[in-house]
């Protein structure tokens, strides 16, 4: 039963860390595109039968009917536009766009990027019917690109951030075009009441309301208004996820949690129990709870879902030659293939210069044109826009062209950097990480006069720690650190005192022992110790570890108390207290945070970044 019960957790963890893969997304979405393929081609009667499906929902006397594949479309995809609105606020609020003067090239970029591949495609359409479908070049599908990116095997925190962006103002302009363009009617009086349940939903956010089933309630609330009112109802779900706030977790709330919790292990009641679960909820921010708990069933239902209802195009022979050369086709892989890149990276080109390099991408210029190609790949909203712009021969030859860019996009991407890979290190390394400032998340820098410093001190890496010695998971990361530092020399390790008190009731004690080791010459010894041996952290087995590190255990006793040893501690807490770290572990890598796992292999990416940066700015 162990051995079984050991199995299934790996399982299970294997599982969620494939989930998280943005890969995977890509891959599913892949494979739904190409059994639509399969399906249509083989039984292409069951095909359009089972999406034309009716499907009717009523109140009363009221009622929605619509064919499955307008379900998928206009109301599932609502889902898919609400986790890119989670996804750009995240940006905005935590990422490299919370300095909103970076905000200002990926944007221009985005736009940019958005009308070059319409203009192409008018030029190419220019005089047929075909040209009124020109909405459909413009948006990439933000996570099939991210996905892509990942399998081509590009890897940085920085590019993926100037992707999101860069891609935003295309999910925001593409609905805005839907609604203006691809709209017959509008009704006044509905569109007024999806604005009210907007508004709404912002007023409760802002009173600090948390009922997930308010939210719910005026979500459906506009979805339905804009169903109504004749415009898309998707657009429902990308400004509900703008406003929804990111933040890290605040000391008080995690202080509350632990509180509601103790009282739950105390008296484990159905009421303590729910008021702990809400508790650790509230602790998050809603943008990273809705994120975790929404993201796995749009990336694996919601999208492959919608890929399977509007990829199946019959592949004959006629269609295919037709398709070869028909200006749809045509036009759609030459705004996705050549026109996106065009417009990022020549707008990057130019606002660089004319700015004298105050507004420059976070990345180099490999960097930038490996977005630029990626960001050819048409599907999602591309899809959407030609299901109303299209019907019949038309929309299969624009679902062919958009299909193709699927192709086109991540092949370029992998040239650009197959060309990039032949470089020398020096050079590769600048051309994808480029020169610009790095955003610094530690407020309080590194000081070596009053730091505990472990490695060369003038390393050109420094990893700051912020740990708690009762903390178990910092007793965890403890060999990773040892065993990053025996790797490499070229970092120096920081370890800041932040005592969780309301958790580890001795961790402040401990904290003031590893100072008053530190005035006898002792601090790693006594730091280490701690961290090996964290069960045994009374006053008493304090004196012990300091008599087994050969210290004066009079002086050792009395200094823990000393008021500089107090001091020293607390000034660590309101370090980390500027720093918003709130929980332990909590890494910096040359001031950047680390976020993610605290293994050897996440760790050295951080650091390998940091270094290639330093050299670079030098």
């Amino acid at each position: 039963m162990a051995a079984q019960t050991a199995w299934s957790m790996s399982v299970r963890r294997r599982l969620r860390h494939w989930v998280a893969d943005e890969r995977a997304g890509a891959i599913v979405l892949l494979a739904a595109a190409a059994a639509a393929l399969l399906w249509a081609n083989l039984a292409p009667a069951s095909y359009t039968g089972f999406w034309a499906t009716e499907f009717s929902v009523r109140l009363g006397e009221h009622e929605a009917g619509e064919e499955l594949r307008t379900w998928v479309n206009a109301g599932l995809m609502t889902l898919f536009f609400f986790v890119v609105g989670l996804e750009a606020r995240r940006e905005f609020d935590l990422g490299e766009l919370r300095e909103r003067l970076r905000l200002v090239l990926p944007l221009v970029a985005g736009l940019v990027g958005m009308t070059v591949p319409i203009i192409l495609y008018l030029a190419v359409t220019a005089g047929t019917p075909a040209a009124h479908g020109w909405g459909v070049v413009m948006s990439t599908d933000t996570a099939l690109a991210l996905g892509l990116l990942a399998l081509v095997g590009v890897r940085s925190a920085a590019l993926r951030s100037f992707l999101v962006a860069v891609l935003v103002v295309d999910d925001l302009a593409a609905l805005a075009v839907i609604a203006i363009v691809y709209t017959e009617h509008v009704v006044l009086p509905a569109l007024f009441v999806a604005v009210a349940f907007v508004v709404a939903t912002l007023l409760a956010r802002r009173a600090g309301v948390r009922s997930v089933p308010l939210y719910v309630a005026l979500g459906l609330g506009a979805w339905g208004a804009l169903l109504a009112s004749g415009l898309d109802p998707v657009v429902a779900g990308l400004v509900l996820g703008l406003l929804t706030l990111a933040y890290p977790a605040a000391r008080d709330d995690l202080e509350r949690a632990t509180d509601l919790v103790r009282a739950f292990r105390e008296q484990p009641t159905a009421e303590l129990a729910r008021s702990a679960r809400l508790g650790l909820g509230a602790a998050v921010s809603p943008n990273e709870r809705l994120q975790m708990s929404v993201l796995p069933w749009v990336t694996f239902g919601v999208v492959p879902l919608f890929a399977l209802a509007n990829t199946g195009v019959p592949l004959g022979g006629d269609v295919l030659v037709r398709a070869l050369t028909s200006p749809i086709t045509l036009a759609v892989v030459i705004g996705y293939g050549l026109g996106k890149p065009l417009g990022i990276v020549g707008t990057s080109l130019l606002l660089t210069g004319a700015s004298r390099g105050r507004l420059r991408p976070p990345v180099g210029w490999a960097g930038v044109t490996g977005a630029g190609t990626i960001a050819g790949v048409g599907f999602t909203v591309a899809l959407l826009i030609a299901s109303l712009a299209f019907t019949g021969a038309d929309l299969e030859e624009a679902t062919l062209g958009i299909l193709a860019s699927a192709i086109v996009a991540p092949a370029l991407t992998w040239l650009v950097f197959r060309v990039l890979s032949l470089l020398p290190a020096g050079r590769r390394e600048r051309a994808l990480l480029g020169s610009a400032p790095v955003l610094v998340d530690l407020v309080d820098p590194v000081d070596p006069e009053r730091d505990h410093l472990r490695g060369p001190v003038e390393a050109p890496v420094t990893v700051v720690e912020y740990g708690d010695f009762e903390c178990p998971f910092c007793g965890q990361a403890e060999p990773t650190v040892r065993e990053l530092l025996a790797e490499r020399g070229d970092v120096r390790y920081v370890w800041r005192h932040l005592p969780l008190s309301d958790v580890h009731p001795r961790a402040t004690i401990a904290a003031q022992a590893a100072e008053a080791a530190a005035r006898q010459g002792a601090f790693w010894p006594m730091h280490d110790r701690l961290l090996d041996d964290q069960d045994h952290l009374r006053p008493t087995d304090l004196e012990h570890h300091a008599a087994a590190l050969g210290l004066d255990v009079e002086v050792f006793r009395r200094d823990i108390h000393a008021s500089d040893a107090v001091e020293r501690v607390v000034e660590d807490l309101d370090s980390a207290d500027r720093s918003d770290v709130a929980g332990t572990p909590t890494f910096f890598v040359n001031g950047r945070r680390h976020f993610g796992a605290y293994d050897l292999d996440s760790l050295l990416h951080d650091v390998d970044v940091a270094r290639t940066r330093a050299e670079l700015d030098v």
